[in-house]
């Protein structure tokens, strides 16, 4: 028996992808007013026993109105840095339907000073959740000591 030719468009299949997401319920809503508040929520977040010993990377996804919609640890390196997976943060703050993302990392270091590669991830990162029209509110880099933020220090 001779199998039947197939049409062309009978090969052309689609998934459907499907995007699910519920806004947390709270019993105390946390909101962002200020780089003090980001390193508080930080230092609750992370455990701070780790912050010498290698570098990490998160991000805190925001509402309109600044309250936190979740954190996430992006990355963990080594004591000389950590990859950043732009991809993976744009994910995230679509799932969670945010508008505003802040970026936090460690320097294993003790030193705040912020380095070329520090400036060059804000930057693109910024480039590249702008055109989704969400804004980086924030570059937090902590040490166990203290921390700097770059909306405060003006390099956004």
């Amino acid at each position: 028996m001779k199998p039947k030719k197939q049409h062309p468009l009978d090969i052309a299949l689609c998934n459907e992808v499907q995007i699910h997401y519920k806004r947390p319920l709270y019993d105390k809503e946390q909101r962002i007013a200020s780089s003090m508040a980001t390193e508080n929520l930080l230092r609750d977040f992370v455990d701070t026993n780790r912050l010498d010993y290698k570098e990490f990377f998160w991000v805190i996804l925001l509402s309109n109105a600044n309250q936190v919609l979740g954190v996430s640890e992006i990355s963990i390196g080594n004591t000389n840095g950590t990859y950043v997976n732009y991809k993976e943060i744009a994910q995230l703050a679509l799932l969670t339907n945010a508008t505003g993302v802040i970026i936090a990392h460690n320097h294993p270091s003790g030193v705040l000073k912020a380095s070329h590669s520090d400036h060059s991830t804000t930057k693109n990162l910024k480039k590249s959740l702008d055109t989704l029209h969400i804004k980086l509110l924030d570059h937090i880099i902590l040490t166990t000591e203290s921390y700097v933020s770059f909306a405060d220090e003006g390099w956004l």
